[in-house]
């Protein structure tokens, strides 16, 4: 095998330059042939390509042989190949995977691109655009996010269109008449002696399902409706128990890893004392960090499976996108 491989180096030291003139062909190199699905154990010289075209769109001249020598070629498709730029500078037009904000938090991650009765939304999440329930429709949204030099108005790139409120779990009431009741309860229990004190809370209704928001662009000039390092979307799928999944944030970029629990019934903390509690979740091991919440993920075929929203070191938590297109009312 060793010695094949090296025939197959060789080869390639001969035929990299002429093969990559040709029409589509954008990297050469040497690895094992892909096919039915798999990679098999035939060392080949491989043709990346931005798009795979039927032998009849090229001239002759630009098809790529079968073989060399005896070695055979295989032709991958990769899309156009592009140096990285790093994910918290801005970006006009600004794909999905960058760093973005509402005016009061520090970072977040741009899912992707979708649209809301045919116009264009960012989505990302209800922490990211709404500052987890505090934001009100029309607040400036920065790429990219404060934290990483995004200042108003300079860097505004959107208003909060809306978000799908988050219901926390055991919160202080609001409420003027339990609080006078507890006020009242907490003096009778101090003049007695007692150091035990009530106090009024406003319990989760239900849980939730997403963590998510949208936002209206300022010109559509600025929507590059692709995902950074991964490109354009191809529709939507379901997360499955073992599916191999992708995304672009904020802070780790490109990453991938594996759908490894479904149904997932999840405490979150989101500071200051709240927890939320969702339901219906996908989970993943370590693929994100604080910063990449927001990020759209994807199966291996680039449809949208998820939203990443939450985490720890060796987990990775996602809404699944149906919830978030059906509690807004999106489509691609």
């Amino acid at each position: 095998m060793n010695e094949t491989i090296n025939s197959a180096r060789s080869i390639l030291q001969q035929q990299a330059e002429e093969l990559l003139k040709r029409a589509n062909v954008v990297a050469t190199g040497v690895g094992y042939k892909y096919a039915n699905g798999r990679f098999t154990d035939a060392p080949s010289i491989i043709c990346s390509v931005e798009k795979k075209l039927a032998g009849s769109a090229l001239s002759v001249s630009d098809l790529v042989p079968r073989e060399f020598d005896g070695v055979p070629t295989d032709v991958i498709e990769t899309g156009p190949i592009r140096a990285f730029q790093a994910p918290t500078e801005r970006f006009r037009p600004a794909p999905g995977g960058v760093s973005v904000g509402h005016r009061d938090i520090t970072a977040g991650t741009l899912g992707c691109w979708v649209r809301r009765n045919g116009q264009w939304m960012m989505l990302s999440n209800n922490h990211v655009l709404a500052n987890s329930n505090a934001g009100q429709a029309g607040d400036t949204i920065l790429q990219p996010g404060p934290n990483d030099g995004g200042r108003s108005p300079d860097d505004q790139i959107a208003v909060l269109e809306d978000f799908v409120p988050i219901q926390f779990a055991e919160t202080p009431s609001d409420c003027n008449i339990a609080g006078s009741i507890v006020e009242l309860l907490n003096g009778m229990a101090g003049a007695m002696g007692s150091k035990t004190r009530l106090q009024a809370i406003r319990r989760q209704a239900t849980d939730n399902l997403v963590d998510a928001a949208i936002a209206r662009p300022l010109n559509d000039e600025d929507i590059k409706a692709e995902i950074l390092n991964i490109g354009a979307i191809q529709g939507l799928g379901s997360g499955d128990l073992g599916m191999a999944i992708k995304k672009s944030g904020r802070t780790t970029g490109f990453t991938q890893g594996v759908i490894q629990q479904i149904d997932v019934t999840v405490n979150v903390q989101y500071g200051a004392g709240r927890t939320a509690t969702f339901q219906d979740q996908l989970m993943a091991g370590a693929m994100s960090q604080g910063g990449d919440s927001g990020s759209a993920v994807l199966d291996d075929q680039n449809r949208l499976v998820g939203l990443l929203f939450a985490g720890s070191d060796q987990s990775t938590i996602m809404n699944r996108i149906e919830n978030v297109f059906s509690a807004l009312n999106l489509a691609l």
